[in-house]
């Protein structure tokens, strides 16, 4: 089972490796939260290098099927966000799909 960390966490950990108040380490991560949020709400794709990359991508509208029923259901045309991880995130929890070979 693995431990879910949450904001508070952080603001938590900010507040002990800065020397931030409480206070002041909580306005330092909603800071950091709302200015990633307003620049993929102004429609545009967020990079931060060394932990992932956050795309919006258009998806056009289509017909998909109500499972249950079988009746055609149509999907408005929207934007996905996708969320790449860095190499460095990959290395980090150990999740790089490959070992890189040295000859």
């Amino acid at each position: 089972m693995t431990e879910t960390v949450v904001k508070a966490d952080i603001i938590e950990e900010v507040y002990q490796k800065v020397g931030f108040t409480r206070q002041e380490a909580v306005q330092a991560v909603e800071i950091v939260f709302d200015e990633m949020k307003s620049v993929l709400g102004k429609g545009e794709n967020l990079r931060i290098v060394g932990f992932a990359s956050f795309n919006l991508r258009s998806k056009a509208e289509r017909v998909a099927r109500n499972p249950k029923t079988g009746e055609p259901v149509r999907i408005k045309p929207r934007k996905v966000l996708t969320f790449k991880p860095s190499k460095q995130l990959l290395e980090k929890t150990n999740r790089l799909p490959y070992e890189p070979v040295h000859t």
